[in-house]
């Protein structure tokens, strides 16, 4: 757990290299890649030659005996929706940094992107529960606060369930958001009580919920991962412990086909999950802890701009 003095020195260094980058980077390329909630009135001026008909401003063309049209400016301000994994399993890292640390940096820069386009910035921090709400609000205060709640939160629970998470959001963000949901999207314990044997059940798995969200809101999934949640190094013998569970095992890592076993769960938990972010129309980026998270999110927001 960090001391005071080390989450205030973090958070110093977070809201300094996010404004860096936000600054230098994504300028201009977080802005427009989301779209604003419409269109809305601001003005009439004369009309001119170019000028869509369909905008002509008939009661003040009469008024003035001549014509004049209906100015219009996209409305900007967005809401934008933290959706925080802070589960034990999000404390795993072998290769430059954490998930949680990632996931944190990540929030940074983008709780900073959205402030600096004026938009508002809220949080949901989950576990196998809703740990924790910040309701959206502007400002760089309201940035340092949500920050400061990422480093030093502690959660009540170790586990993960991704359905409670999009189901609080999907009751609580009430107008349309952008969402990034961030996580390693690995909940076996969930998964495992989930029988398809039993309807009402299913009726409500994490797919599902997710495409209630994704028919409102704009949601990006961003999956993080560690090196060894993919592959598992020979090394021999060893004791591993389930971070979320408490579960313990000792596990062969020379033997071939338990290593080949284990590649292949991963391959087919983020196909999985690949799926369900595809059938409810929302988008997934996958983010490794040791690769670059800025060029990641550069080109995911230079690829929303881009004609389709």
């Amino acid at each position: 757990m960090l001391t005071t003095a080390e989450i205030i020195k973090k958070v110093r260094e977070l809201e300094i290299k996010s404004k860096k980058l936000t600054r230098h980077l994504f300028t201009g390329e977080y802005h427009s890649a989301f779209k604003g909630r419409g269109m809305s009135f601001r003005e009439v001026r004369e009309y001119a030659a170019g000028d869509d008909i369909r905008f002509i401003d008939w009661n003040v063309s009469a008024r003035f005996n001549h014509p004049f049209s209906k100015l219009f400016e996209e409305e900007r301000e967005l809401t934008v929706m933290l959706l925080v994994d802070v589960s034990a399993s999000s404390l795993f890292g072998t290769v430059h940094a954490r998930k949680k640390d990632i996931i944190t940096e990540v929030c940074a820069v983008l709780a900073f992107s959205a402030i600096n386009n004026n938009d508002k910035v809220g949080v949901i921090l989950f576990s196998d529960r809703v740990e924790g709400y910040i309701p959206p609000k502007k400002g760089r205060e309201h940035v340092l606060y949500i920050v400061r709640q990422l480093l030093s939160i502690e959660p009540r629970q170790k586990g993960t369930n991704l359905r409670e998470a999009i189901r609080f959001l999907n009751r609580s963000a009430r107008q349309k958001s952008i969402v990034f949901f961030l996580s390693d999207f690995i909940e076996e314990s969930v998964r495992e009580k989930t029988t398809a044997a039993d309807p009402a059940i299913r009726e409500e798995r994490f797919e599902d919920a997710l495409k209630v969200a994704g028919k409102k809101h704009d949601v990006i999934g961003i999956k993080v991962y560690d090196k060894m949640d993919m592959e598992l190094p020979a090394i021999g013998l060893i004791e591993a412990e389930d971070a979320e569970t408490g579960g313990r095992y000792w596990v062969d890592t020379d033997d071939y086909l338990v290593r080949t076993n284990y590649q292949q769960h991963f391959f087919n938990q983020t196909e999985q999950c690949k799926s369900f972010f595809q059938k409810a129309g929302c988008d997934l980026l996958h983010l490794r802890t040791d690769e670059d998270y800025v060029k990641i999110l550069q080109r995911f927001f230079v690829g929303r701009n881009r004609p389709a």
